[in-house]
């Protein structure tokens, strides 16, 4: 892409952070459109799975696939974001990326088999690697510092409500429509997106640098990465470290991460700029942020799955429960990043995780029939925390970090933030499937046809109609939902006291209050 930037633009060489109002505000919202399309589109296949299995003709494992495949791609092009948008320019890297995204989205679209479907599903998870560090980065360019906290809540206005409004449309649409419309739904998205993102900052890239290619770090960086995500990934069906294939996985992810390390922290040119976390600041919000994430995804995934297979949601009534909490930090953001500027962003963090601590105990509180309003009661609070926890880390994360440094700052953060919602969303589908055994277990050495509690629910179904099998049957199915619904409540429970617990590491962070990010315009 070359040229002028249409008629919002400026003279090449002018900086970004002079655009006018008007076109501020539509550069601003083309960058949060294609960070939002590329966040949902990372969620929004997981509920229509078995639509896409059944109409392709494949197993469910085998449709797991094209999760997997988007994820391990866009694992690997995450890191390498801040050395490609130093190379060919923030601009040019970014709307780039949304283009081709936007095109393979439009491929997975018209799949005919799969696999083509996972061929097309590893370019867009391949190109969608520079889409969020590249509108994170630009949009704290275009805003002056004394602004970068709205351009924070932004961007965080996406990263946060996607993952909640990708299973409710995937369900949607998998429901009323054809599969193929979950990914041909980005092609106008990501065409307005990328069109914006051009038209008035084209003109106005960075200088592109020509930096050595470190085609020894690319290739550890693909090993380890790759054999990390399918571990992850693959993990939980194979029943984790039972299987000789994640084993070997494990070793082939530990041994390659090692060399990795070693060969980036002694590489003159490295692909991964591991010195970042020289910066005290940096390390304590990656830190807080992959946790924080880590524990939010988990109960992103948990939630929803508990109401669907336990107490009857369908996909689409699940989806909405969760709703509020999107709905509730839509609202609250703008203020959020209009009075952050002014106090101490650890405050703001304080306050996000105590508000998920929160939301974590009401739903602890939950029983195995709860009303309506006692399962949305936890996502309006959570809607608190959502408005505040993004904005505040990142600001606490990119705190004094120089400008040439942001696009490699936010790649590297926000691999590793996806990376730790990948453990996350694993650990706690086998915490969940593990407690259940174990409350089911004690729930059955309680229970017995002697048990008069039991006895007369049994005589009371058989009063109904049902057979003796028939009724026992059922109550087994209860003690099953039962079983689940505990361990739900446990990992909620835990996911409580973790984040409190992180509340302690933020004030080992440095105070943001005088010393902002330093502008990161080329003027």
């Amino acid at each position: 892409m070359s040229g002028r930037g249409g008629s919002g633009g400026a003279a090449p060489g002018r900086g970004l952070g002079d655009l006018a109002p008007m076109p501020k505000a539509l550069t601003a919202f083309g960058l949060a459109l294609g960070t939002f399309m590329q966040v949902l589109d990372s969620t929004i296949a997981n509920v229509s799975i078995p639509t896409i299995a059944g109409d392709l003709g494949i197993s469910t494992d085998q449709g797991t696939w094209v999760i997997t495949s988007f994820t391990v791609a866009n694992g690997i092009s995450l890191p390498l974001a801040g050395w490609l948008m130093q190379r060919f320019g923030i601009v040019r890297t970014s709307v780039a990326a949304i283009l081709l995204f936007t095109v393979a989205s439009f491929l997975c679209g018209i799949a005919w088999n799969l696999p083509s479907l996972l061929a097309f599903r590893v370019l867009q998870g391949f190109v969608s690697g520079p889409m969020i560090p590249g509108s994170q980065a630009l949009l704290l360019m275009i805003f002056p510092p004394q602004r970068r906290a709205l351009a924070l809540a932004i961007w965080s206005i996406t990263t946060l409500v996607a993952p909640i409004v990708g299973p409710i449309l995937g369900g949607y649409i998998s429901d009323n429509y054809s599969w193929p419309w979950i990914f041909l739904i980005n092609v106008p998205v990501g065409a307005l997106s990328a069109y914006l993102s051009w038209r008035y900052i084209g003109s106005r890239d960075l200088p592109a640098r020509r930096l050595p290619v470190d085609r020894v770090g690319i290739v550890l960086l693909v090993v380890w990465v790759g054999a990390l995500q399918v571990l992850l990934d693959k993990g939980r069906d194979a029943d984790w470290f039972s299987s000789p294939l994640i084993v070997g996985l494990a070793l082939v992810a530990v041994v390659a991460f090692a060399a990795f390390l070693i060969w980036e922290l002694t590489e003159r040119h490295p692909i991964v700029d591991l010195s970042l976390f020289r910066m005290w600041n940096f390390t304590i919000g990656v830190v807080i942020s992959c946790l924080g994430y880590a524990i939010f995804f988990a109960n992103v995934v948990l939630y929803p799955l508990w109401l669907q297979t336990q107490l009857g949601y369908t996909a689409t009534w699940a989806g909405l429960v969760a709703a509020p909490s999107g709905v509730v930090a839509v609202v609250l953001m703008p203020f959020v990043g209009k009075v952050l500027g002014r106090f101490d962003a650890r405050w703001f963090l304080t306050l996000a995780l105590t508000a998920f601590g929160a939301s974590y105990l009401l739903r602890a509180g939950l029983t195995a029939a709860p009303a309506l309003g006692n399962l949305i009661a936890p996502m309006l609070v959570q809607g608190i925390a959502m408005a505040t926890y993004f904005v505040a880390v990142l600001q606490i994360m990119l705190h004094k970090v120089p400008p040439d440094r942001i696009p490699a700052a936010s790649g590297v953060s926000n691999f590793l933030r996806i990376t730790a919602g990948s453990f996350g969303a694993s650990i706690v589908t086998t915490f969940w499937d593990r407690h259940a055994a174990f409350h089911q277990a004690r729930l059955a050495d309680h229970s017995s046809a002697l048990d008069p509690t039991l006895g007369g629910a049994l005589d009371r179904l058989q009063g109904l109609g049902l057979s003796q099998a028939q009724a026992l049957d059922v109550l087994s199915r209860s003690l099953g939902v039962e079983a689940y619904t505990k361990a739900a409540l446990d990992f909620f429970w835990v996911s409580a006291w973790i984040v409190l617990a992180l509340v302690a590491l933020v004030w080992f962070a440095r105070s943001t209050v005088g010393g902002s990010a330093p502008a990161a315009a080329a003027d």
